[in-house]
């Protein structure tokens, strides 16, 4: 990993293949973008791409109307190079669409490490119950834009498969 890149990351820490990570970052100036289903779709796809180019494996996930709270397996990128491809095709994504003109993430991203003995489901939980915590519905079911690698096709409560 190059200075540059370690630099970005929270002090201590390092892009470790095989790691869980818990990955949050934010709309440029806070602007609810994801507000609208296009733009939440285009950002969900391109974290898609992401897996699909064996950067990581999303475990969970929510989009949220400014920012995005993203649970992952880091596979081959640095944390670095996977969230600078994945800010930028969404950005262009968003761009092209119509979506945004402009800025459209705000510069870095927040990551933590998972330790061996944290509770991933629990993790997990908390990351998709955010739309509950922002008062944005009152199951979590409603809200169309999470997911988590967990959930059963045929769960009636999200939350208790997690």
């Amino acid at each position: 990993m190059e200075w540059a890149e370690a630099k970005l990351l929270r002090r201590g820490r390092f892009s470790e293949p095989g790691r869980l990570y818990l990955l949050t970052t934010v709309t440029h100036q806070r602007k609810p973008l994801f507000a609208s289903l296009l733009a939440a779709r285009l950002v969900i796809g391109q974290m898609r791409h992401s897996e699909r180019e064996d950067a990581c494996q999303s475990l969970a996930w929510v989009v949220m109307p400014d920012h995005l709270h993203w649970l992952i397996e880091l596979h081959t990128n640095t944390l670095c190079s996977l969230m600078r491809q994945f800010k930028s095709r969404s950005g262009t994504a968003l761009c092209k669409a119509g979506v945004s003109r402009g800025q459209v993430w705000q510069r870095g991203y927040h990551d933590r490490a998972l330790r061996k003995d944290d509770d991933v489901r629990k993790t997990a939980r908390y990351i998709v119950a955010n739309p509950l915590r922002a008062g944005l519905v009152e199951h979590i079911g409603d809200y169309p834009h999470w997911d988590a690698v967990w959930l059963t096709a045929d769960v009636t409560d999200p939350l208790n498969s997690l």
